[in-house]
């Protein structure tokens, strides 16, 4: 169970829940670090009961397996009589993912890691508190929160609403978004005994399910890229793997371009998730490959395609998931070639800053 860590978190609304809420979580946990692999799931749930008593003489990992089918999570119902998730188990990763990254930026009193002035220009509001800002308008003072605020601030003996005090809700922009998240399934997502792929997996699925449930119009692809690029489907997500691959950061490039040109929406972006420098280009039928460093060859093609993105209005953000100093370098050029951003994160800020810079963009028009 390399890379699980039993603190993981649980939702408070499962602190205190039933014993299957509670096993539940964890399960969820366990699937995306197995790929979706229910059996091994299970049995590093047994291993996890013997460690830490997970359940009791009334409620055993038995139990737990029954009403997992029972309740629709788990079903044997497929041609290779394998049990298996179903579109419930992995609609309810999304939503766990959700709560567990999202939640944890929204009720962060400071907005997360990279505070915006941007609101939007329609007059939709969103359930989304921020600071009182010069410009905002009387309508959109949330009294009740500016009054606790003003409580806690003076006291109420002495009470008294001062400027800080004030939160407004904010404006949602009537624009649509479409965004392309690359995923690196290089084998370097998992060298060096660090799991980076399934936090990268675990914030795609957050994402995927925020576009679902709060910006149902705007559109939302998934590029994978390894040897070569491909784009899967959001109930992939849960399964996806790393493979004995290079980097192919310009096939994942190229491939995002040619979705993005078939959306008609104004606003365009990618989000690329990686850990490491493009090794790989493909030319014909074979593979141009140098994985010992940062091969002129392929950085020249890599830009070409970042400075292409620019000239078409779409804005790379690069997540990037290392420190060596010469990686950072290369990518502090992709990101000036195409106007960009770059942030270097720890896998535990991966979701935060993600998230801040996805709300940040639907809130202004990406295009200048």
């Amino acid at each position: 169970m390399k890379g699980f860590q039993f603190s993981n978190y649980i939702p408070p609304e499962q602190k205190e829940g039933s014993n299957f809420d509670k096993l539940l979580n964890i399960f969820q946990q366990l699937l995306l670090l197995t790929s979706g692999d229910v059996e091994q799931a299970m049995s590093w749930m047994n291993q996890l009961d013997r460690q830490y008593g997970l359940t009791d003489d009334k409620y055993g990992i038995g139990n737990f397996f029954d009403d997992l089918k029972e309740k629709g999570y788990l079903t044997e119902d497929n041609q290779e009589g394998r049990i298996v998730m179903t579109p419930k188990s992995e609609q309810t990763i999304r939503r766990s993912a959700l709560d567990e990254i999202f939640g944890k930026l929204k009720r962060s009193k400071s907005g997360g890691n990279h505070n915006t002035p941007y609101s939007g220009s329609g007059d939709e509001l969103s359930s989304d508190l921020r600071t009182y800002q010069f410009g905002d308008t009387l309508e959109q003072i949330s009294m009740t929160e500016s009054i606790k605020n003003a409580q806690i601030n003076s006291g109420v003996d002495d009470f008294r609403l001062m400027e800080r005090d004030l939160e407004v809700t904010e404006k949602e922009q009537k624009t649509q978004t479409s965004t392309v998240l690359m995923i690196d399934i290089s084998h370097s997502m998992i060298l060096y005994g660090e799991d980076r792929i399934t936090p990268a997996k675990k914030v795609a699925l957050a994402l995927v399910e925020l576009v679902k449930q709060k910006y149902p119009k705007d559109t939302l692809d998934i590029v994978v890229f390894g040897n070569d690029a491909w784009q899967i489907q959001a109930k992939e997500l849960p399964y996806l793997e790393v493979g004995p691959y290079h980097t192919n950061t310009v096939a994942g490039l190229e491939l995002a371009m040619d979705l993005l040109r078939r959306r008609k929406n104004k606003n365009k972006q990618i989000f690329m998730i990686t850990d490491g420098k493009p090794t790989c280009l493909k030319e014909g039928i074979k593979y141009y490959k140098n994985s010992f460093g940062l091969d002129r060859k392929v950085v020249s093609k890599t830009l070409t395609l970042a400075a292409q993105c620019r000239r078409l209005e779409i804005p790379i953000t690069t997540f990037m998931i290392a420190s060596d100093p010469y990686l950072k370098q290369f990518v502090q050029e992709f990101t000036k070639v195409n106007n960009g951003r770059a942030y270097y994160s720890g896998l535990q800020g991966l979701g935060n800053m993600m998230f801040e810079d996805f709300q940040r963009n639907r809130r202004k028009n990406i295009k200048g």
